[in-house]
C-alpha cells in the first residue's frame, strides 16, 4: 500500500469521524431530522413499523446497483471502507462520549458546520459514505458544472420536507434547513472555495514587461492579448493572470513601477484548474490509475 493511498485512508476516517461527530452528538441529540437514506428509513419505520437497518439496506442495493458502473469499483471500495467506519463511529464510539444538550438552534449550527467538515473531506478523497451520496456523486460525474454542495442540500431537502409532512412538526423543518444548508455551504467552500483565486486583468503599453514581473515577483505565468483602445484606438496589451490575494497585492504593487498609467481590473474567480492549481476528481478515476 502507498504512502498517499494511507493517506487517504487517514483522511476518511477523520472525515468520518467528524461527519459521524455533528450528526449524533449535535443533530440526533437535538432532535434534528436525519437526512438521507437514513431519514428515508425513519420515515418507513414511523409509517410501517419497517426496522430502519433493514430498510437502509433494501434502499442501498438499487443505489448501489445504478451508481457502481458510473463510479466505478475503486469508488465503492472506498465508499464501503467509509460506511463502516462511519457506522462504528456513530454506533460504538461517539455514544461513549458526552453530547450536546444545550440550546436547539446552536446544536443545528454546529452540527450542519462539523458535519460539512467531515463530508467534505471524505468527498475530496473521492469517496462517500453511502446512500445519498452515491446518488449525488453520480449527478457530479454526470454534471461536473453543478455544485457538489446544492446536490447535497437537494437531496437532503426532500427527506426534510418529508420528514416534516410525516411527523408534523414545522421547527423539525427549519431546524433540519439551517443544518443542512450549513453543511452545504462547507462543503462547496472547503472542495471548491480552497481553490479559488483572484483573476487580474491588465491593461497597459507594455504587456511583456508587465509578465516578466509577474513570474520574477510570484511566479505565476500570464497571458498577453492584443487589444485596442475603444476612443482613440490606441493599441493596447491586456494581461490575464490568475493568482491569491496576496499575490494580486504584490502584482499591482511591481505593475504601478512599469506603467503608472496601466488600468487594473481584478475579478473573483470561484475555481481555477490547471498547472499550479489543485484538481479535483469525482467518481471512476479507474482508468487513470492503470
Amino acid at each position: 500500500m502507498t504512502q498517499k493511498r494511507l493517506k487517504h485512508i487517514f483522511l476518511e476516517t477523520l472525515g468520518c469521524f467528524i461527519s459521524a461527530l455533528g450528526m449524533y452528538s449535535f443533530a440526533v441529540a437535538a432532535q434534528v431530522p436525519i437526512t438521507g437514506v437514513a431519514g428515508i428509513g425513519a420515515i418507513l419505520y414511523h409509517l410501517f413499523g419497517m426496522p430502519i437497518g433493514i430498510s437502509n439496506i433494501l434502499l442501498n442495493i438499487p443505489i448501489v446497483l445504478f451508481c457502481y458502473k458510473l463510479l466505478g469499483r475503486d469508488f465503492f471500495l472506498r465508499s464501503v471502507w467509509c460506511m463502516i467506519m462511519f457506522a462504528v463511529f456513530s454506533d460504538w464510539v461517539l455514544p461513549m462520549l458526552p453530547v450536546y444538550t444545550g440550546d436547539r438552534m446552536l446544536a443545528a449550527i454546529c452540527g450542519g458546520v462539523v458535519s460539512g467538515i467531515g463530508d467534505a473531506l471524505i468527498y475530496m478523497q473521492n469517496s462517500s459514505t453511502g446512500g445519498m451520496d452515491f446518488i449525488t456523486m453520480a449527478i457530479k460525474v454526470k454534471h461536473p458544472h453543478m455544485p457538489f454542495g446544492n446536490l447535497t442540500f437537494g437531496a437532503a431537502l426532500t427527506v426534510i420536507l418529508a420528514n416534516g409532512i410525516v411527523f408534523r412538526d414545522v421547527d423539525t423543518i427549519i431546524y433540519g434547513l439551517i443544518l443542512n444548508f450549513l453543511t452545504s455551504y462547507i462543503i462547496n467552500w472547503m472542495m471548491f472555495g480552497f481553490n479559488s483565486c483572484m483573476l487580474a486583468m491588465i491593461v497597459t503599453d507594455n504587456g511583456p514587461a508587465i509578465s516578466d514581473a509577474i513570474v520574477r515577483t510570484v511566479d505565476r505565468g500570464s497571458t498577453l492579448l492584443k487589444a485596442y483602445g475603444g476612443y482613440k484606438g490606441d493599441p493596447r496589451d491586456v494581461v490575464l493572470c490568475a493568482c491569491s490575494s496576496k499575490q494580486l497585492y504584490e502584482i499591482e504593487h511591481e505593475i504601478k513601477k512599469i506603467d503608472p498609467n496601466s488600468f487594473t481590473i481584478m475579478l473573483q474567480a470561484n475555481e481555477v484548474q490547471g498547472e499550479g492549481f489543485r484538481r479535483l476528481v469525482l467518481g471512476n478515476t479507474e482508468k487513470n490509475d492503470r
